[in-house]
């Protein structure tokens, strides 16, 4: 009589101990994948909410749902052009069927991050630095593609892959510095002679009508004496025009002309 409370204490801690194990709560975003002796139960995946299970004879695989953020390790990459290059990328992908996920891959994260660093190296691999500098956005989108596709069968979705970091060589970077800062002078070189052709051709256009109007170049006279004049200068210097000198020079030339002996 003295051994029936104890017996009945093991038979309660066996019975709690059963039930915890048939009894499981998975969250909104969890999802449950039962086998049963082995073998898989039912089309679709379990959850959320209440589960039950048959103590002994079920086990249940819980997986989530939610976006994965998977960080590629740096990649060491030789480009097209034979640049040397660490790369190293973020890839988003979440999971769409978890019977897949669970009976078709044995551990899919790790799946994921082996074909992403694989397909990271390959199509880099076939870009010329430049346009893995510039065409990140086209570089992203096809990696994405090629990553998904073979993930597809896992039950995976890649939704996203996004190159983060280039890492380039030293003798690299001092290069394209060297490249930016010879573009930089052409460009102002460039700037400089087309100012330069602007202006001259302003000033030809200017010869051509004072040529025209003789009087447009005496009020360019006038206005230039009035600047010299608000001037403080103790010296004044009054410019003659040429066109002045002109009768006086002609007279100059008559009077040589008819000195000339015969």
């Amino acid at each position: 009589m003295s051994a029936s409370p104890f017996i009945i204490i093991i038979i309660v801690i066996i019975a709690i101990i059963i039930l915890a194990n048939a009894v499981r709560i998975l969250k909104e975003y969890e999802r449950g994948v039962i086998f049963r002796l082995g073998r898989l139960t039912g089309k679709q995946a379990s959850g959320p909410g209440l589960i039950l299970l048959v103590p002994i004879v079920d086990k249940l695989v819980k997986v989530s749902l939610r976006t994965v953020v998977l960080d590629v390790p740096p990649q060491d990459i030789i480009t097209l052009d034979n640049v040397s290059v660490k790369v190293n990328a973020v890839v988003y992908f979440r999971v769409v069927d978890p019977q897949k996920a669970v009976i078709e891959v044995e551990n899919y994260l790790f799946a994921t991050s082996q074909i992403s660093q694989t397909t990271l190296r390959s199509v880099l691999g076939q870009v010329e630095l430049d346009d893995l500098l510039s065409k990140r956005d086209i570089i992203n989108h096809k990696l994405q593609e090629i990553i998904d596709t073979h993930t597809a069968p896992w039950g995976i979705k890649v939704s996203n892959v996004e190159v983060k970091q280039i890492d380039l060589p030293q003798e690299m970077q001092r290069a394209m510095a060297r490249q930016a800062e010879a573009e930089r002078e052409r460009r102002s070189k460039i700037i400089t002679a087309e100012g330069e052709f602007q202006a001259s051709q302003k000033l030809t256009d200017a010869a051509k009508i004072l040529a025209e109007q003789p009087s447009a170049l005496t009020l360019r006279y006038l206005q230039t004496l009035q600047v010299i004049a608000s001037e403080n200068n103790s010296t004044t210097i009054f410019p003659v025009p040429i066109e002045m000198m002109k009768p006086f020079l002609e007279k100059a030339k008559d009077f040589v002309t008819t000195e000339k002996p015969s």
